[in-house]
């Protein structure tokens, strides 16, 4: 059933796609099937996660298919001179094999072993998917959006002291080592998140099953509905609304001509050296390239994911996650990618999330029932707050800033406490009463 309404929303959302001329995610990824892919590590990863269902000499086999694939494919192009036009030299390989197992599980499978394997290549598929869908969400924003709400968002975060304005002039402090070091860190979320999913989902292959509830699934139900946000709300964020896109970090990252410049659409050049100014917020017009991505961070989102499903892991995992988090946070306040409000609203929308799945998993009770409602009001609150109070917001930052802080709080302890509750409790065995001793 879950395949099915994921089919149709890719569907939808692909003549969504045509309507403003743009390529949809189906489009986009039958095309990787021959050109040189732009997801070349997602497709892999994607790969990994469809290898729990296999054996380890499957697993050895399908990878081996795969390098031997791609090879091809670069030998191919190599001849004929084409390149790689922009993409990953690698990645076809892997899209091939899954398909290939698609096909082997319909034409030489059946019963469990078809279903589990279908479910396989069906998760491994949905993640590159739900990239795909992200990049066309984005595009659409750009289109569709011709006015954005950043002088809102930029005037509630004076609430919070301006955190993007802060953490921007320390990740520009630190030079190349440190933007570099946190650009590979923003840029392999997706890579951090399949290592987590495939400690949760190791035992598959032997138990024939997958678990109830994984990281995967709360992956994609944020790729799914957080971009809807985007159109509600669509904001690009301090480092284009008020700073120089490309030029701000042109001398730091080999990687920044991938940003593009929106300069001469910019209020002005303030970011990250002078926090935007307090006055009466307003709509305004910005170009057609660059995404409303920015209400609620969906990469907070994810990292915060990421660090919820590492808590129940070995040690070293649980650092990672905690790293990850952090990491991600700096990053997108210091790339001037998201306003602190933005961390704030995605921390809620992700628990919310979270709670909601965790909610259908165990049955809904009056607990899950009361936590989604919640999360989600909240989060509602947040968005209405940063729209309609921002001056308001600004002016009092000494009794704002610890409310926001106290929302997203109170939501996190929500969600601590209720499942902690829903944790099976060990009951200790009783031991047997002593025997009197006969006379």
């Amino acid at each position: 059933m879950a395949g099915v309404v994921a089919l149709g929303f890719l569907v939808v959302l692909e003549f969504a796609a045509r309507r403003y001329g743009l390529p949809g995610p189906l489009t986009s990824q039958v095309r990787e099937l021959v050109i040189a892919p732009k997801s070349g590590g997602v497709l892999y990863a994607a790969l990994a996660l469809m290898m729990v269902v296999l054996t380890w000499r499957q697993r050895f086999i399908a990878a081996g298919a795969a390098i031997g694939i791609d090879i091809a494919f670069t030998l191919v192009r190599w001849v004929v001179d084409e390149g790689t036009t922009g993409g990953h030299p690698f990645g076809n390989g892997a899209l091939w094999v899954m398909l290939g197992c698609a096909v082997i599980a319909v034409t030489r499978r059946t019963g469990a072993e078809r279903v589990l394997l279908l479910k396989g290549v069906g998760l491994g598929l949905l993640l590159v998917a739900g990239r795909k869908t992200g990049d066309t969400w984005l595009l659409i924003t750009s289109q569709t959006r011709p006015t954005v709400l950043d002088q809102y968002v930029a005037t509630a975060d004076h609430a919070l002291g301006n955190p993007s304005w802060l953490v921007g002039r320390f990740v520009t402090a630190t030079g190349p080592i440190g933007f570099n070091f946190l650009d590979i860190v923003y840029g392999q979320l997706a890579v951090a998140a399949v290592v987590v999913a495939l400690y949760q989902l190791r035992h598959v292959a032997v138990e024939r099953r997958f678990p109830g509830h994984h990281l995967v699934r709360t992956f994609l139900v944020i790729g799914l509905i957080g971009p809807a946000f985007y159109m509600i709300f669509p904001v690009v964020g301090p480092l284009f609304a008020y700073g120089t896109g490309t030029e701000h970090w042109a001398t730091i990252s080999l990687w920044a001509p991938d940003i593009p410049s929106s300069a001469h659409w910019a209020v002005a050049d303030l970011w990250p050296r002078t926090p935007s100014p307090i006055g009466t917020p307003h709509s305004m017009p910005f170009d057609e390239i660059t995404p409303r991505n920015c209400m609620p961070s969906l990469h907070t989102a994810w990292a915060t994911a990421i660090f919820i499903h590492t808590r129940k892991g070995p040690r070293v995992l649980r650092y990672a996650g905690t790293f990850w988090l952090v990491a991600t946070l700096t990053a997108t306040l210091g790339f001037g990618y998201h306003y602190g409000v933005d961390l704030i609203a995605g921390v809620v929308f992700v628990l919310t999330i979270e709670a909601a799945l965790r909610s259908y998993d165990r049955g809904w009770d009056r607990a899950g029932i009361r936590l989604v409602a919640y999360g989600a009001t909240v989060f509602a609150a947040l968005l209405v707050s940063y729209r309609f109070l921002p001056l308001t917001m600004a002016e009092h930052p000494w009794v704002f800033g610890p409310l926001l802080i106290l929302a997203m709080a109170s939501v996190v302890y929500g969600y601590v406490r209720t499942t902690t509750a829903w944790e099976p409790r060990a009951t200790p065995v009783r031991q047997p009463e002593p025997q009197p001793e006969p006379i």
